[in-house]
């Protein structure tokens, strides 16, 4: 997913290194790294962990790059210890934080589920992005996709229906209009961290795709 970015913003927020990469972005675009006081290095998604931060590109690769050269003890000149799943965990929690803006952001009322709501907002030019489960049927992620095309908003197929759903406080959601209030870019930079652990799926989906029959 592409990103423009706002001078401004960049100008508010300081752009930090990957160790693996050299990549230069904003707090948004990377993920930072603690040392624990057991000398553990600790995932810190929300960037609020005391200690200096050792940052990382936000994609499995540059984990894995990372485990493989030794990076994190280099940059955090000790010998620390970091976990061999640490890619798979880290996936885990920007889960968690997607599933936690897009909670905020229903409750503010920028995110509008259901088939329905979704290819009405599409159809109207009022949707900043489609959200899609991963496991959503053929046919009714095609429409949408269709839609979501002609208006070029990105489409955000990062989580199942029953995590969006347990976002959402609902039963299952299989496709979400993302509206152009605040809180849906909050939405969006998580989505487009998490994008670096979860490729989006193979259009053909899984043996038991959701239906929007079976939507909540």
């Amino acid at each position: 997913m592409a990103r423009e970015h706002d001078p401004l913003e960049r100008e508010r927020s300081p752009e930090r290194r990957c160790i693996a990469t050299g990549v230069s972005g904003t707090r948004t675009e990377l993920i930072r790294f603690v040392v624990g006081p057991d000398q553990t290095i600790v995932p810190d998604v929300t960037g609020r962990l005391p200690g200096r931060g050792i940052w990382l590109s936000a994609s499995r690769e540059a984990v894995e790059l990372a485990l493989k050269k030794r990076l994190f003890q280099r940059a955090a000149r000790a010998p620390v210890a970091v976990s061999a799943d640490l890619a798979d965990r880290l996936e885990a929690l920007l889960v968690r934080q997607l599933q936690n803006a897009l909670g905020l952001a229903y409750k503010a009322g920028a995110v509008h589920p259901g088939f329905a709501k979704t290819e009405a907002l599409l159809a109207k030019g009022r949707a900043i992005a489609l959200l899609e489960a991963r496991d959503a049927a053929r046919h009714g992620a095609l429409k949408l996709r269709s839609q979501a095309a002609k208006s070029d908003i990105p489409v955000l197929s990062l989580l199942t229906a029953e995590e969006m759903g347990l976002a959402l406080g609902r039963g299952n959601v299989v496709h979400a209009a993302l509206g152009a209030e605040r809180l849906a870019r909050r939405v969006l930079e998580e989505a487009r961290r998490l994008a670096g652990f979860r490729s989006d799926p193979s259009m053909a989906g899984p043996s038991t795709p959701m239906s929007e029959s079976e939507e909540t």
